[in-house]
């Protein structure tokens, strides 16, 4: 199973709508006959490439995969058909597939067709945690959102004046290109654009199906059209803007290959809930912010937000003016402040740590209930 839960994290960037799957052939005497991982490109699931490698050594064997097999036609027959075909005689997985469409139908199946199943349940939560985004996207249509910032100690993001170099080292941001590499889109603000001309793309090196689909909100579309930005699109990039918008610059930006969205609120701002169902419809199944500490605090007051990441720099800023990681009028009582539970801190680099942890969601109220009326285009 460990060896199985290792191969599906071959797909990191590769399997995307699709999870992240291995699986290993045990033989009846039990050696290792093949594996198998799933790449979207490649249709043919983990199990499927596995059992076909193996052939008659798979009869009577083992199946170790690391999601409950698929008993559902989609691009691809059912997994639990080829698996019964082979033979095998046993399956273990670690969890079942938490999609509520299908939930257990894949061990009922094998079941039926006298296939024992095995749960693994020591590894269980590795197994949600790799594909929390596709079991999350399942349930909510929408994409798992992450918050990534860098702060100091005294969770500063930004000086008042200078902020030429970075808080956090190579290591730390060479993490972060990781991190992106993992998500399918990348959400900043206008703000952040004007301010660092930056480019947010995947720079981890690393074999991924798609590019990251860059995402501005921008109500007025102030987005430069001489910026690195603009610049470098490659069909990806999306600016999600209101109707308020100047008409002549959207017909620039789109002329340059840049995809312009209206998503209005009264207040006038982006609705960042309908961009996150947008996103949801073209199969973004994740999504990471890295944005200013006003875009920061809309998305995680109108509860758009489901984890944060946090790198923590040996710096100390000080001073009122120094920039927060969540701006905005902020709660107003302690026993109003955001939650998080199952917190994880880790180190990063010399001297430097990480600490990823999820909302609290209230009870009976989801985040697409929420009001996203403060979820605006805090950048302007």
């Amino acid at each position: 199973m460990r060896e199985a839960l290792e191969l599906a994290r071959l797909g990191r960037g590769l399997a995307s709508p699709n999870p992240m799957v291995g699986a290993v052939v045990i033989s009846a005497d039990g050696r290792k006959s093949a594996d198998g991982y799933h790449t979207y490109d490649g249709r043919r699931h983990a199990e499927v490439i596995a059992l076909q490698a193996a052939g008659e050594a798979a009869r009577g064997g083992t199946l170790y995969c690391s999601l409950e097999p698929c008993n559902h036609q989609d691009r691809t027959p059912p997994c639990t058909d080829a698996v019964v075909q082979a033979g095998v005689r046993r399956v273990v997985i670690p969890c079942g597939d938490e999609d509520p469409r299908r939930p257990g139908k894949g061990v009922e199946r094998l079941r039926e067709a006298g296939v024992d199943v095995e749960i693994a349940d020591e590894f269980a939560a590795e197994a949600r945690r790799l594909n929390e985004a596709f079991f999350h996207y399942a349930r909510s249509g929408r994409p798992l959102v992450t918050l990534k910032t860098a702060v100091t100690l005294d969770g500063k993001i930004a000086a008042p004046d200078d902020n030429t170099g970075w808080l956090t080292s190579d290591v730390a941001r060479a993490h972060v290109q990781q991190v992106r590499h993992d998500h399918d889109a990348i959400l900043t603000g206008i703000g952040t654009v004007l301010a660092d001309d930056c480019l947010l793309t995947d720079r981890s090196g690393l074999p991924r199906r798609r590019p990251l689909l860059r995402v501005v909100a921008d109500s007025l579309l102030r987005l430069p059209f001489e910026s690195r930005l603009v610049e470098s699109v490659n069909s990806d990039l999306v600016v999600m803007t209101t109707s308020a918008a100047p008409a002549r610059r959207r017909a620039t930006l789109e002329a340059r290959g840049v995809a312009v969205h209206v998503f209005d609120t009264r207040s006038g701002r982006v609705d960042l809930g309908a961009a996150l169902d947008w996103l949801g419809g073209q199969q973004m199944i994740s999504v990471v912010i890295e944005a200013g500490a006003k875009l920061n605090w809309a998305a995680l007051d109108s509860g758009l937000v489901d984890k944060t990441l946090i790198y923590f720099a040996p710096k100390i800023l000080g001073g009122v003016d120094s920039i927060p990681l969540a701006g905005g009028i902020g709660r107003r009582s302690r026993s109003g402040a955001i939650r998080l539970h199952d917190l994880s801190t880790f180190m990063v680099g010399p001297d430097e740590f990480a600490v990823e942890a999820y909302l609290v969601r209230e009870q009976g109220l989801s985040a697409n209930e929420k009001a996203v009326e403060t979820a605006a285009d805090a950048g302007g």
